[in-house]
Formats: C-alpha cells, sequence, structure tokens
C-alpha cells in the first residue's frame, strides 16, 4: 500500500498526449481546455480502484459537464491485468465512458508525481490543480461507505472558483514502476 507523498509541487496540467485503449492521442491540455478537469492514476488490478470503479462511473455521469480522464502507468509486463485488454475489461466492468490513457514510458507519472492507484487531481478552468488526493474516507473491506465527499467537494469548488482546504492525501496500490 502506497500514499501519496507531500511532494505537490504540481501546479498545472502537463501539456502532454498519451494514446487511449483504442491507439487514439488524447492531449491533456485540450481536455482541461475551459472545463474543470479530474485526472485519476488507475489500474485494473489495484483493490483500492476496484473499490471505488463504480463510484467513479457514477460520478463521471452525474458530473457530465467535467472532463474526466484515467491514466494507467503500471509496468503491463509485469502486471499483465494491466495491459489495454484489462483495462477494456475494467472500462465495461465499471461503466466508464471517459478516456483511458495509457502512459506506458511512465514519464506523465513522473511529471504528476503520482505515487498510487487511485490518485485523484482536479483541475479548475483555469488549468491549476485545485485539488490532489483521496476519492473519500472509505478503504476496502471497510464499512465505511463509498460517498466520494472529497472528489465531490473538490470538484464543486472547482466549478465555482472557490478554494479547497480538505480532502486527504490518495491513498492505495503503488504505480508499478518499470524496473531501471
Amino acid at each position: 500500500m502506497a500514499t501519496q507523498s507531500d511532494d505537490t509541487r504540481i501546479t498545472s496540467i502537463p501539456k502532454a498526449t498519451l494514446p487511449d485503449l483504442t491507439g487514439v492521442q488524447h492531449s491533456l491540455s485540450q481536455l482541461v481546455d475551459n472545463h474543470v478537469c479530474v485526472v485519476f492514476f488507475s489500474c485494473n488490478h489495484c483493490p483500492y480502484v476496484q473499490w471505488i470503479e463504480q463510484a467513479v462511473g457514477e460520478f463521471s455521469r452525474e458530473f457530465a459537464e467535467v472532463s474526466w480522464v484515467a491514466i494507467c502507468s503500471n509496468d503491463a509486463q509485469s502486471y499483465p491485468e494491466d495491459d489495454v485488454a484489462g483495462l477494456l475489461e475494467q472500462c465495461n466492468r465499471a461503466n466508464w465512458d471517459f478516456p483511458y490513457l495509457v502512459d506506458s514510458d511512465q514519464s506523465v507519472a513522473r511529471e504528476f508525481r503520482a505515487v498510487c492507484t487511485p490518485d485523484f487531481y482536479v483541475f479548475g478552468i483555469d488549468s491549476e490543480l485545485v485539488y490532489r488526493g483521496a476519492f473519500d474516507t472509505s478503504r476496502p473491506r471497510s464499512t465505511t461507505p463509498v460517498t466520494g465527499e472529497y472528489l465531490r467537494a473538490a470538484i464543486e469548488s472547482a466549478q465555482t472558483n472557490e478554494k479547497f482546504s480538505q480532502g486527504a492525501p490518495a491513498l492505495g496500490c503503488s504505480i508499478k514502476w518499470l524496473e531501471a
């Protein structure tokens, strides 16, 4: 289990382009362009992601005016369930209809300073970071319900251009880095 580091120096969305699960290239800055945007690091095998994936799909429909993007940066050679076929299965299972991007060289994860899955980033319409952290206080096998309270509050703050100071660090499985 990994937690987000205190190193949150990223303040705006990186100018990066990544392929989705069908090979179509997506520019992160164009996804954000004049929209509130949620970017989250995800994968198929992590029980922390699996715990909230249905709720993330519901949130993406509830906040349809928000741009959503998931990014998988895991080493798919060592974790084959995080390859394109596994991620497609996850999209179907979780009812995700937003771009799921593949960061095969892990450069975007490094630029974001992502450390775990799920790790959420909310950017305002000015492309500036509003929130980085957890979805909510629930955890796999806990009795705390999945509510998305942190992400909901961050999105609502971004939509109204208000300061956001709630939330908690992301908690989940570490990103599976390529061997050097």
